[in-house]
């Protein structure tokens, strides 16, 4: 059941068309803002999907492999995460704890890399499953490290242009006055848009970056989904790659590929990946 003013957007669509497309409730209810179509919300942890993507765009691109260590990228690493990969990273095997703070704690690309590499071990790199956060926040720190961009400017480049995704991004989107949504906790307290917690000025801080935080709209999102089934933003070997089940989710029936959740049915392989969206 849906918490009172509840607020959000559907969207349904056949093949390459939006059959439906509609906001309800709303996105800002001090100012009375409606939901709409074209609302932004924080997609939360559907920003893993965008990070692997664009490892996978590196790798295309010849500038990477999964297989890399990630002291290729990263400099020196502790004697007991020597053996932690790309691939690790991206299947949440490399034995990393979920996190170091709060989402909004203020935490550099600097210091990030150096706390999650300083931490205990859960497990011995590829032998566990063990959710990390900061596994996918270390990858986008690489993904400026190999593309020299930021890791906003490499998705809006490759991703999200030919994905023709306008509205997705941390801060570079131009969003109108009153678009992005307003988060409310389940006793429907305001809890501001997401860039009124402490952000930087290029979007949020390390704890947060590449492994969550990123903001669209339901259009955009289609558009993503859009791109997956076909070879603008990636090929088939890539595709292949993102969507593989690689490790067993721990007491669960699904698999987890490269920031997908995925299962094999009678009708072919499911892929998903939830996230609360503000405004609910």
């Amino acid at each position: 059941m849906l918490p009172k003013e509840s607020g959000g957007t559907v969207i349904a669509a056949r093949s390459d068309q939006i059959s439906y497309c509609q906001g309800f409730g709303l996105a800002d209810r001090d100012a009375r803002i409606a939901a709409t179509c074209d609302t932004v919300y924080d997609v939360m942890s559907i920003t893993k999907q965008f990070t692997a993507a664009a490892i996978l765009k590196l790798e295309m691109m010849g500038k990477l492999r999964t297989s890399d260590r990630i002291s290729t990228y990263l400099g020196p690493v502790p004697a007991g995460k020597r053996q932690i990969t790309l691939h690790h990273l991206l299947t949440h095997t490399a034995g990393l704890v979920e996190g170091l703070g709060d989402d909004y704690d203020v935490l550099s690309r600097d210091d990030m890399p150096a706390r999650a590499l300083a931490s205990r071990p859960l497990s011995e790199p590829g032998a566990e499953f063990h959710y990390s956060n900061v596994g996918y926040s270390m990858l986008a720190a690489i993904v400026e490290k190999v593309s020299g961009l930021s890791y906003e400017r490499f998705l809006a480049t490759f991703p999200f242009t030919p994905a023709g995704m306008t509205s997705t991004g941390y801060v570079l989107p131009q969003w109108k006055p009153g678009q992005v949504a307003v988060e409310y906790d389940a006793k429907g307290n305001s809890k501001g848009r997401p860039y009124e917690h402490r952000w930087a000025a290029n979007g949020p801080y390390w704890n947060l970056r590449g492994n969550g935080g990123m903001l669209s709209t339901a259009r955009d999102m289609f558009r993503w989904h859009h791109a997956l089934t076909g070879d603008a933003i990636l090929s088939a070997s890539a595709k292949a790659e993102l969507f593989t089940p690689h490790v067993r989710i721990p007491a669960s029936q699904e698999s987890y590929a490269y920031g997908w959740s995925v299962r094999d049915t009678d009708d072919g392989r499911a892929a998903w990946r939830a996230a609360r969206w503000a405004g609910r």
